[in-house]
């Protein structure tokens, strides 16, 4: 894992929950998220949480609740787009807005970086800016892999793992 710069990781469906959206508060992660998290960062690895929480400008819950939740988690930093899909916003995935802040706050090569995720558009992201596309089965992935192959295909998933520990430990490899 050397030669990575960064792993950005989604929220919902990807470290816990399922594939709705769970506030904060209400939100629990899968057994091995927080473990894993450690052991990327153990390894000096920037871990990144970028997250599409459209409830935000819905008045339903606020940057601050889902920033410092994700924090607890030992995220390096959090990237959140609170708009909803209208708004047509860079920075709501599939738009890679919060890959291209990031790697502007941080001086990241976004060609060795890593994104996983549980959502086509999570792919989409990372396929714009190069990085290395991890699909988790959890969440909606499954019901991604077998409703928008047609998407998935074009951008060439390098891996799909069956959870988030499946697919750092598959990164350990490369």
């Amino acid at each position: 894992m050397n030669k990575i710069d960064a792993v950005f990781i989604d929220r919902d469906g990807t470290i816990g929950g399922d594939d709705t959206v769970h506030y904060p508060g209400t939100f629990e992660l899968y057994p091995f998220s927080l473990k894993t998290i450690r052991r990327l960062t153990n390894d000096g690895v920037n871990v990144f949480s970028f997250t599409n929480q459209p409830g935000i400008s819905r008045g339903e819950a606020t940057i601050q609740e889902f920033t410092e939740e994700l924090q607890r988690f030992g995220f390096t930093d959090v990237y959140i787009c609170p708009h909803g899909p209208d708004d047509k916003c860079p920075c709501r995935k599939p738009e890679p807005g919060m890959l291209l802040q990031a790697a502007d706050d941080y001086g990241l090569n976004l060609n060795k970086t890593v994104v996983i995720g549980d959502r086509w558009s999570d792919m989409a992201a990372a396929d714009e800016v190069h990085a290395i596309k991890i699909m988790v089965e959890t969440g909606a992935g499954i019901a991604t892999l077998e409703e928008k192959p047609s998407k998935l295909e074009k951008m060439k998933i390098d891996y799909i793992a069956k959870n988030l520990e499946d697919a750092v430990e598959w990164l350990s490899h490369t």
